[in-house]
């Protein structure tokens, strides 16, 4: 396995169930050069067998190393980044749920799904666009979303993308995220309004927007719901006073990039 073959496996789930829309928008923004892939970002609970570690090793095995550690305190959530080596391969933004910290009904709800995994399914990286491991209820669902929209995501999707990120700097048409989105806009796409459509600044070296999360139907156990999916973000780096461009990300802008899956949004 080599990145590009595991982003391409990625790309191709999160496309296809996550988020169809993301396949309008290549076209709508590749000129003559490919879209460059910023980063992917994967959600997960901080449970055996089932951990950031676990969904981190795969790209480890790659050569990908540890390259930042975050924390959001009221959605619950640590998360970290890692780096490849080559700095054109696109980076990895894993976060994960402390379940713990939850209350005891989802602790509940949670546990049980993570116990239908083994932990022979989380070896090698197919599990990583596999879908959901497990089987869960629409009521199940709809438990976890009243406290944790995140949790309710994670239970109903499974493992996959949760969004790819566009490298605006590599844009041949466009030179600002601001742009992106009104283009996007004109072309009848939802920009993410959380925080503004703009997350971010030149002064944190990162500015980030994203589409609201396309509608796609889940499966449950007792019948079939219309639920967010997956989410296009885009995101401008700027040069540190090294001159080489930031290559972290900004908790207070990530934040407000989680709610693209919102479905009270």
């Amino acid at each position: 396995m080599t990145p590009d073959r595991l982003f391409e496996s990625l790309w191709n789930d999160y496309i296809d169930r996550l988020c169809p829309s993301a396949g309008n928008i290549h076209k709508l923004l590749q000129q003559s050069e490919p879209l460059i892939n910023d980063h992917i970002a994967l959600r997960t609970f901080n449970l055996d067998p089932v951990s950031l570690e676990v969904l981190a090793q795969p790209f480890i095995d790659l050569g990908y190393q540890d390259a930042g550690d975050y924390i959001f305190e009221s959605k619950k959530l640590v998360a970290k980044h890692y780096e490849h080596p080559d700095a054109t391969q696109p980076k990895v933004f894993i976060s994960e749920l402390r379940v713990e910290q939850c209350s005891p009904r989802l602790q509940h709800i949670v546990t049980q799904l993570v116990a239908q995994v083994s932990q022979q399914e989380m070896q090698g990286d197919d599990f990583l666009s596999a879908g959901r491991p497990w089987q869960l209820s629409h009521n199940e669902y709809l438990l976890l979303a009243e406290e944790s929209e995140y949790a309710a995501w994670l239970a109903a999707h499974g493992y996959g993308a949760n969004h790819f990120t566009v490298n605006v700097n590599q844009l041949e048409q466009f030179d600002e995220v601001q742009q992106v989105n009104d283009h996007l806009s004109a072309a009848g796409f939802l920009i993410n309004q959380a925080g503004g459509e703009v997350k971010g600044s030149p002064e944190v070296l990162l500015e980030q927007s994203s589409t609201m999360a396309d509608k796609v139907q889940v499966e449950f156990d007792d019948g079939v719901v219309l639920l967010p999916g997956g989410f296009y973000e885009f995101a401008k780096r700027y040069p540190m006073p090294n001159g080489m461009l930031y290559s972290g990300f900004v908790a207070a802008s990530a934040d407000k990039i989680f709610e693209s899956t919102d479905n009270s949004r």
